[in-house]
């Protein structure tokens, strides 16, 4: 069983371990190097003034992240957002990266989101997999727009929309004002390890 939580600022060490071998081993994040826990919790605090940050755990140990930001920054773009995830070798094709973007998602949707966008380093099949498991479509392919361990690589973008395509009311609530927020934690069964 695993818990899926807002991220506390003493996560930071564990979320930092989590994404360095992304950076350092993979094209899958395009950072040449791994941001340290003080830098991971600067960028934590940034994110929730104004969008959710999870993190999931089993038995104390966190797992994995995901979490949203501001998808451009014109003013038309204000309903979308841009959501990420990385999850620890161990907890990989064990359902979990889905089951914290559903309550990401469902956090965004609160606060009045319409639209959610995530950009894939390709190639990248269990990436793809998570976010077709969501319901988001391929909206396009940025061809050669990132230069990593001496190749160009491209990078997918997917999305779809959470709210009915009708005006918004008001522009989205930022995550510390939401007044209805989901119940968090958020307990979720795991596949078997390796399964």
């Amino acid at each position: 069983m695993a818990r899926i939580r807002l991220a506390r600022p003493d996560d930071a060490e564990a979320i930092a371990e989590i994404y360095a071998p992304y950076v350092r081993e993979t094209a899958i994040s395009f950072e040449i190097d791994p941001p340290g826990a003080a830098e991971m919790r600067r960028r934590m605090d940034a994110c929730l003034a104004a969008w959710p940050w999870l993190v999931a755990e089993e038995q104390s140990r966190v797992l994995g992240y995901v979490y949203a930001g501001r998808f451009h920054l014109r003013a038309a773009y204000d309903w979308s957002a841009e959501i990420t995830a990385y999850l620890a070798p161990e907890a990989q094709r064990r359902g979990l990266g889905t089951a914290m973007y559903r309550v990401l998602i469902d956090l965004l949707r609160a606060q009045g989101y319409h639209a959610v966008f995530a950009g894939i380093t390709l190639p990248n099949p269990a990436s793809l997999a998570i976010h077709r498991a969501l319901g988001m479509e391929e909206v396009g392919t940025y061809r050669e727009s990132g230069f990593k361990f001496g190749r160009w690589h491209d990078v997918m973008w997917m999305g779809m929309t959470i709210s009915p395509s009708v005006p918004p009311l008001h522009r989205p609530t930022a995550f510390p004002d939401l007044t209805r927020p989901l119940d968090l934690p958020v307990d979720v069964t795991l596949a078997p390890k390796g399964g």
